[in-house]
């Protein structure tokens, strides 16, 4: 007797028997252009918090010393 079954073309990507049970347009890579770029106004985050963490220590320090 033979079986009805669909069509599995599986990609050399797809070792893993889910993956390789999925249709071929979910493993598909869309390319979306060039990659986001990087905002600069968020480079200089670490010196706000260094600053902020140096000032409240030293704050907190001198006001139990005096």
């Amino acid at each position: 007797m033979m079986r009805n079954r669909p069509l599995v073309l599986t990609t050399e990507s797809a070792r893993h028997p889910f993956r390789q049970s999925l249709p071929a347009h979910v493993l598909r890579v869309r390319d979306d252009g060039a990659p986001p770029t990087r905002k600069l106004a968020d480079d200089d985050k670490d010196w706000k918090l260094f600053a902020l963490s140096f000032c409240a220590f030293f704050t907190a320090f001198y006001s139990f010393i005096f």
